[in-house]
Parts: C-alpha cells; structure tokens; sequence
C-alpha cells in the first residue's frame, strides 16, 4: 500500500467514526453547542463537508477547468479573508442532517479520488503553501479528528484514541516554525527532540537524540495540544529547556491565525 493510500485508509476511518456519532442523532441534537464558539456539531460537520470539496476543486486544479473552479474559490476568499471559511460552514449547517450528512459523504468520497488522480510528484494549490496529495490527505485527517473531539466533547462522549492519530502529531512536530511565526516570534534554529508515547504504546520520535531542547509524553495529549484542544496546563507533556515549553505554549498545527486555545480545566 502507498503512503497516500495508508493516510486514505486512516482518514476514512476516522470519518467513518465522527459519521457513526451523529448519523442517529435528531436534529436538536445536530443544534448541540460545541466547544467551539458558535459552532454546532451541524457547524463542525458542515465545515468538514465544504473543507473536503474545496480540496476536490483544488485537487483537480491541474487541468484548465478545474483551475478556474478553484481561482473562483481563491478570489471569493480574498474578499473576506478573516471571515469566508466560517461564513461557508455556517451557510452549509442550514441543512437538514439527513440532507447534510450526505453532502459529506459525497464530499469525502470525491476528495479521496480526487487525491488519486493529482499528477505524480505534482502539488496542488492550497490558501497556503502548495501541498502534495499525501500531504493534503494528512491535514484532512488532522482537521476530522479535532473536530470529532469537539463532536465528542458536546454529547459528553470519551473514545479511546488510536495509533492513528501519527498523522496530526507529525503535522504537529512539522509546523512548529509555522506555529512561531503565527505568533509574530522568530523560531529557535536547533532542532528539539520529541519523544510521544502513542495509544499503543509505541515510542514515536522526531528530531536529534542530542538536542537540547525536548518535549516527551503521551501522543493524545500532545495531538490535542496542537489542535488546540486542551490547554498546555491540562497535559502531562515534559518539556526540558525555555525554547521547548515555549513552543508547547504556542503550538498549533492549523492553518490561519493564531488560535485562543482551550480555558484550563
């Protein structure tokens, strides 16, 4: 199997769980807060469906066709740069659950074809840095999982983490520069070490075994840190110098500005 087919097969998975949580669910239910402000799990369902069809049109942005779609996106972005991914996630949730839950299924369905037939060694567009179809297909698992956790979170449900969750806690440990600049802070230029222990309890790491500066614990907390849903506080992470716990505090593996986080517990 690929390496684009394995994170296909995870986030499938992983779609296939946050789809099985609300598929049942009445409509008042759909209309539950989220720790997200203003979001409702319809809100998060919805943002995942239109994030997975604007990949679809990005992904097909190699052919002339597909590339006027997706400069009609870019532009109706610009006009609303702060404001236009919520505005289009709060615009999709007015449907029925029903009627939304299968424009996500469509959606996902697209977007993993669509990622087989990019181009070999051809990156597609993206609203930051161009991305490669794997690439792409991780961030889509990074942002399904997060907002499954909030889904989680407002109907009072806790499910045990998988091994899967590798694909955000290398986003994480990849975008730690991204995460400095965000924040209007100059990275450090050494590489830290990162040793997570994962649902497994398998040892992942990242970085040189000599380095100074080192951040070491549970993969769950540090995946929940860096999508920002739990506070730094609230974890079990060690971090060993100023640079490392520096980073823990501002860490965040999404794309946009720089996130409030989660309230400490």
């Amino acid at each position: 199997m690929s390496v684009l087919e394995s994170v296909l097969a995870d986030l499938a998975a992983e779609g296939d769980r946050l789809r099985a949580v609300v598929a049942e669910r009445d409509a008042a239910t759909w209309a539950t807060d989220t720790p997200a402000v203003g979001w409702t799990i319809a809100t998060q369902i919805a943002h995942l469906a239109w994030t997975d069809e604007v990949a679809v049109l990005a992904a097909g942005a190699h052919t002339p066709e597909g590339k006027e779609a997706w400069d009609r996106v870019v532009l109706a972005a610009l006009e609303d740069p702060t404001g236009y991914v919520d505005a289009c996630a709060f615009e999709v949730a007015e449907l029925a659950p029903a009627d939304l839950l299968v424009r996500w299924d469509i959606a996902r369905g697209a977007l993993a074809d669509a990622l087989r037939a990019v181009p070999e060694g051809q990156k597609m567009p993206w609203f930051g840095p161009p991305m490669s179809p794997t690439s792409m297909a991780t961030a889509r698992f990074m942002e399904t999982w997060a907002h499954a956790l909030d889904v989680d979170d407002a109907l009072g449900l806790t499910t045990e983490p998988t091994d899967r969750i590798r694909h955000v806690a290398h986003i994480g440990v990849r975008t730690r520069n991204f995460a400095y600049a965000n924040n209007g802070l100059q990275a450090p230029s050494e590489e830290f070490r990162i040793e997570l222990t994962a649902p497994s309890g398998e040892l992942w790491t990242w970085g040189p075994e000599d380095a100074a500066q080192r951040v070491s614990g549970s993969a769950y907390d540090f995946c929940r840190l860096v999508t920002q849903r739990i506070h730094r506080d609230d974890t079990a992470l060690v971090a060993t110098g100023a640079d490392a716990e520096e980073w823990l505090r501002i860490a965040q593996a999404f794309a946009g500005p720089a996130g409030g986080g989660r309230d400490p517990r």
